[in-house]
């Protein structure tokens, strides 16, 4: 039997454009920009991706934390174990989101669509090359706590660089080597706790990293140093 008979949906290819959804931007709320508006980082994506944090370590924590909430998995590989056990701890309740590893010895993440996961690379100044790279659903974030050797290699390849508060000899040089304009140079020595300016390619943003009340009561305040 024939089913009932109607017109075919059809669009001509000037029709196209009309064809949108309101999706706004998915990823993790790392703050709010200077507009107050929120700042959201895609990081579960199909390519690689590498991001580079000159800062402190709360702030890499609150990401952390923020990506658990979003579904993905968190592996950190950290020679501060104990800065990290009580996120780890306070992330774990029922499933195991979040796992702390020595340096250069994270074992193998099986990263998927459905089960991202963020590597989290707290090892210090001098990093070595981690065992586990960025890959597909796999980004990873390496933290540094000031402007060292290591840091132009890293911020090379890297796709997205963030600032905090650094010296002002270090901020001449992030001057240089990330294209900064001279109000970005000045500014990064004077930055208040929180702000982050985030950095890809010719692209620049200042983001105001504000902890929610649990985050609080678990990470303590925003802090430039640990």
């Amino acid at each position: 039997m024939l089913g009932p008979r109607r017109g075919r949906h059809e669009l001509s290819s000037e029709q196209f454009e009309a064809l949108a959804l309101p999706v706004g931007d998915d990823g993790v709320v790392i703050g709010a920009d200077p507009r107050e508006a929120p700042a959201v980082l895609g990081l579960a994506r199909p390519t690689p991706f590498d991001a580079v944090l000159i800062g402190g370590a709360w702030t890499a924590q609150v990401i952390a934390l923020r990506t658990v909430g979003t579904g993905a998995r968190v592996a950190v590989e950290t020679g501060r174990r104990q800065l990290w056990t009580g996120l780890a701890q306070a992330a774990n309740s029922g499933q195991q989101c979040v796992t702390l590893h020595d340096v250069g010895r994270v074992p193998p993440q099986g990263p998927t669509v459905h089960s991202p996961v963020l590597v989290v690379r707290d090892c210090g100044v001098r990093p070595p090359r981690g065992r586990v790279v960025a890959a597909p659903w796999q980004p990873v974030l390496t933290l540094l706590p000031y402007l060292g050797p290591e840091a132009p290699r890293l911020m090379d390849s890297a796709d997205l660089v963030g600032v905090q508060r650094v010296s002002p000899e270090e901020a001449r040089r992030l001057g240089r080597l990330l294209g900064l304009p001279q109000e970005d140079v000045d500014a990064l020595p004077a930055l208040p706790d929180g702000f982050t300016l985030w950095c890809a390619g010719a692209s620049r943003m200042y983001v105001d990293t504000r902890a929610t009340e649990p985050e609080t009561g678990l990470l303590g305040a925003a802090r430039r140093m640990d």
